[in-house]
Formats: C-alpha cells, structure tokens, sequence
C-alpha cells in the first residue's frame, strides 16, 4: 500500500495526514534509484559516519553473543548500559543520573518520540530552533502539538539567541528543542549563549528542555561541549539530556539512543516503550557499554579526519561564484547558501526557483544527492554530510561546481 499515494483511504488515522517522509530519506531514496539504473551517484544526504564501528565494540557485541545474552533486555535497559550512561554523564558532561534517571531506546529518535507521545497534547507549543533537523516537527505534529520555530541565522552561526528564545515562548509552550552541534548547519553554542537561555527559561518555568546532544563530540576549532543540564543545574528537573552512540563511535546501525531526566518522565516514557517495542537488542547493549567505556582517542582520531573534510569541503564551496558557506564547527554538515543560483536555468533545462529544484537537478545532471535547505526549514540553502571518503567530498564538490559553471 503506497502510504504516500493515498492518505485519504478509509484504513488510515487522521494523523498520517500530518506524516511525511522526512526530505533526507527522501533524497537518499532517489539516489538509490539512480543507482538501480546503473547510474554512478554520489550521496551527501544522510548524515552517517563511513568509518566502520571499532572493533573492541564488535567483539564485546561477539563475547556478549557467545556468553548468552540474548534474552528480552529490561525496557528500560540493562543494568550494565545504565551504569556505562551514568558513568559517561558523569565523566564527560558533569552530570549525575541514577540508573532511575536514565533510559535506553532505539535511537536517540525513539527517545525524541516517547517523550513527545508521553507530553505532547492538541494545542501544545514546542519550540523548535530553525534550521531544525525534519523529525522534531514531524514528531510534534504526529501528537497533534504546534512546531514553533525561532529562526538562528547563518551571520550568528547559526546560534539560538535569547531574544529569538524569548520571541518564539507563549502561555502554550511545554518544550524548548536543543540540538546544538547542529544538524543540519554544524552550528554550536558556547556556554555563555547556554546561560542566556538558562535565563530565558528561569522565566518560563512551564517550559522543558529536550537537549539533544548526539553531536557532542564531533567539535573543531579547540571548542568545548556544555550540557544545559551542567550550565544551569538548577533547571536540570525540567531538561531531557539525550545522546546516543550512532554518531561518535560509528554505530548508526546498532541503534542504541539514551536519556537522563526527571523519573517522573522517565516512567512514563519506558512505559510507552514497553508498549512499542519493548527493550533493545540485547547486543547492541553489551556494544555500547564497551563503546562507551573505551579509549577517548578513537573519537578524537574520527574528529581529526573530518575536520580535515570540513576544510576542503568549506573553502572549496566559498569558491564556487553564487555560492557562500559558514564555517561549521561543529557535527559533519557543511550548510551553503545557494540565493546566487536561484532564478537562473541549469544545463539541462532546469529552471532554479527553488533550493528544491537545485538539489533535483544537480542529483540529475551530475549524480550528487544532498538534501534542500528548506527540508530544515530555512532556505534557499543545501545541506552537504562530509562523512565521507575524500575522494568522494573532492569528485562532489567538483560535481557541483560544473553544476553552478552550467547556469544561465
């Protein structure tokens, strides 16, 4: 049944009218396609690390098999992952979960997903920094809530500002969505911008703060991560920290997301996971705890590399006539402005009135698959992942500067 070609039949809750494929699916998907056809594509649309899961995580995964683990894991995780997060909160962010306090799920997204289904009501308000990654207000919506945005703009690097905070608050707010490093631009907060909307919040106490923080290790530039939940403690019973080992430790298919917060909200939501999908798997589990607890210098060896792409994918971009890049410094996306192509025509007959169309015809007429800045909902922009070879970031950038050399 084509989910997408009729909505409207009979079978279907009124919510999947507010459900759509998330736009970087959607691009990878087309790629693919293009593949089918024995074209030879380039992705830079899904935001995956190339390089492979380190092996003293496989072999705890492999030891963990041969030793029996592989019953139903408790809900909510299992004791030894637990112990691993808390330790890691500890170590790394300056935070002090209980085991009570923690949770494990199927992605940093099932994480997102239980806490908004456990909250999130018809009339609900939940503010969403812009550019955003697509799930937040997909997810929202699904619950029946209202995305909210506050616009961070490219000439701030892409920071929430207060004023932006304290612009987009109403009576109706129950979230405020944290995602810094930044996906879709690469965009950090230091502490001192993490203290001003500490205080933006302080005078909002009907406002909670999902921090999404999958980012956290993939910083340039000497800086340093902040939890929200470090720089004002004294919030820390209204904010979820969530994290995960997908991106840091190259594990995005071993699934393994986790949150500390209030055990109020911890309940309720490994309630709805017992109800959905019930715990994770169990080797995953026995992956992350030795993921976690492992040598600091595989991340750090990971973070050199790609700050090494980020470089030659930025300065490459800003030679690119039409084109401007901010400098990111954070995650593996660079996020350049496209304004100068736009309402010229491309070599194949592609009319550009769109970051849409762009991103269409460069996937067509030169076999690069990136994702529209306004998928994130701030363009006319494109989102580039360069967590990829070299070979592959050198070939792409050069793709799309033949691209933009074609326009008329």
């Amino acid at each position: 049944m084509d989910m997408d070609a009729d909505r409207t039949h009979p079978l279907f809750a009124q919510r999947m009218d507010r459900l759509t494929v998330p736009a970087t699916i959607a691009m990878a998907q087309r790629a693919r396609n293009l593949r089918a056809k024995g074209e030879k594509v380039l992705s830079l649309a899904l935001g995956e690390p190339d390089f492979a899961t380190p092996a003293a995580v496989i072999e705890a995964a492999h030891r963990a098999a041969l030793d029996g683990q592989t019953k139903y894991p408790p809900v909510d995780g299992t004791p030894a992952l637990k112990a691993a997060i808390a330790r890691k909160f500890a170590r790394e962010n300056g935070l002090d979960y209980a085991p009570a306090e923690i949770m494990v799920a199927n992605g940093g997204k099932q994480v997102i997903f239980n806490a908004f289904m456990a909250t999130v009501q018809p009339g609900d308000e939940v503010v969403i920094p812009r550019p955003y990654w697509v799930s937040y207000p997909l997810i929202v919506q699904m619950f029946g809530g209202t995305p909210v945005y506050a616009d961070c703009h490219e000439a701030d690097g892409f920071r929430l500002t207060a004023r932006a905070l304290e612009a987009a608050i109403t009576s109706r707010t129950k979230w405020l969505v944290l995602n810094f490093p930044n996906n879709p631009t690469g965009g950090t907060m230091g502490q001192a911008d993490l203290e001003a909307v500490a205080e933006v919040l302080r005078r909002h106490p009907h406002v909670h703060v999902l921090s999404d923080e999958i980012y956290e290790h993939l910083l340039y530039d000497g800086l340093r991560h902040h939890s929200l939940a470090a720089v004002a403690p004294d919030l820390k019973d209204r904010i979820l920290t969530l994290n995960g080992v997908s991106k840091a430790y190259a594990m995005t298919g071993w699934r393994v997301g986790y949150v500390g917060g209030p055990i109020p909200l911890i309940r309720a939501m490994t309630a709805i996971q017992g109800s959905a999908t019930s715990g994770i798997c169990s080797i995953s589990q026995a992956a992350a705890v030795a993921a976690l607890d492992g040598p600091a210098d595989i991340i750090a060896q990971m973070c050199a590399v790609y700050a090494g792409r980020r470089e030659m994918v930025v300065s490459t971009l800003r030679a690119i006539p039409g084109l401007t890049c901010a400098m990111p410094h954070g995650a593996f996306y660079a996020y350049p402005g496209i304004a100068g192509c736009m309402g010229r025509v491309s070599a194949g007959g592609h009319r550009l009135e769109t970051d849409q169309d762009f991103a269409i015809a460069l996937l067509t007429e030169q076999h690069v698959a990136v994702v529209h800045g306004s998928a994130f909902g701030q363009g006319p922009y494109l989102r580039l992942s360069y967590a990829t070879s070299d070979d592959i970031l050198k070939e792409s950038c050069a793709r799309i500067a033949r691209f933009v050399d074609g326009l008329n």
